[in-house]
């Protein structure tokens, strides 16, 4: 078999298992009858964010990177101290947790990252939309929670708000990137090399209610460099409510058909 032949029958797998939301772009949503002008001046518990960094094998599978992880984890985390001083509302960090308090944050984190993924495949775009769904953006309808479990967080007590960051990169390995350059040659085939995810999402931590979510499954910046961590926070953050980082231009609201 020949490379080409080879590469074309990795393909048919790949465009298989190759995850969708890899495909989607930015949208923000807003939930009905909540003023983001409400927020401001509001305390604000930033939970640990999830950070996920690693490598796209030829076929599309995640294979993490530890050193590569710690790395944009500490650039995350520098990263946010630093624009705390263009928001308007009162950040306050969570403190650490261990045993079944640890166990409880890693889980509605998991939540978190779920939900937004099923925002994003079922709400956000069209083609895979449920019916319910369809019928909720007619309606200018963002209904997604997360429970009213969230007020058992530690930290939870001394805030009105939980801010959610999940993170995840997957740079193109070589195989991927000769992958993608032999699709280019196929009949309107299309293979993407890296994956760059990143949802935030402000929580009320009365009702567990999804009050703002921004989630985007094609980011810039590179999350092992300062610089690129700069770039990806701020494109997280922007448009958070009660804050003065403005959307972007192509942030759209979400109930929008």
């Amino acid at each position: 078999m020949t490379i080409a032949k080879l590469f074309m029958a990795v393909l048919a797998g790949a465009l298989v298992i190759a995850p969708p939301l890899a495909f989607a772009q930015e949208r923000t949503a807003v939930r009905k009858g909540f003023d983001p002008a409400s927020a401001k001046g509001k305390t604000i518990l930033l939970l640990r964010p999830t950070v996920r960094v690693g490598a796209q094998s030829t076929g599309g599978m995640f294979e993490p990177n530890g050193e590569w992880t710690d790395q944009s984890r500490k650039n995350i985390d520098v990263a946010l101290n630093k624009i705390q001083d263009r928001i308007g509302n009162r950040i306050v960090v969570a403190p650490e947790a261990f045993g079944a308090e640890a166990r409880l944050a890693e889980e509605y984190a998991a939540l978190f990252a779920s939900i937004s993924q099923s925002v994003i495949a079922y709400q956000f775009f069209p083609g895979n939309r449920l019916p319910t769904k369809k019928r909720d953006n007619k309606a200018d309808v963002f209904d997604w929670s997360l429970g009213a479990g969230v007020a058992d967080l530690p930290g939870a007590r001394n805030a009105d708000y939980a801010l959610f960051i999940y993170n995840k990169d997957a740079y193109g390995s070589t195989g991927r990137k000769l992958l993608q350059m032999v699709a280019l040659l196929g009949p309107g085939v299309t293979v993407k090399s890296g994956e760059h995810a990143g949802y935030a999402g402000l929580v009320d931590l009365k009702t567990g209610d999804v009050l703002w979510l921004n989630a985007d499954g094609a980011m810039g910046g590179d999350v092992r460099t300062a610089e690129g961590a700069d770039k990806r926070v701020g494109q997280l953050l922007e448009g958070l409510p009660g804050s003065r980082l403005e959307p972007s231009a192509t942030t759209v609201a979400a109930a929008k058909p």
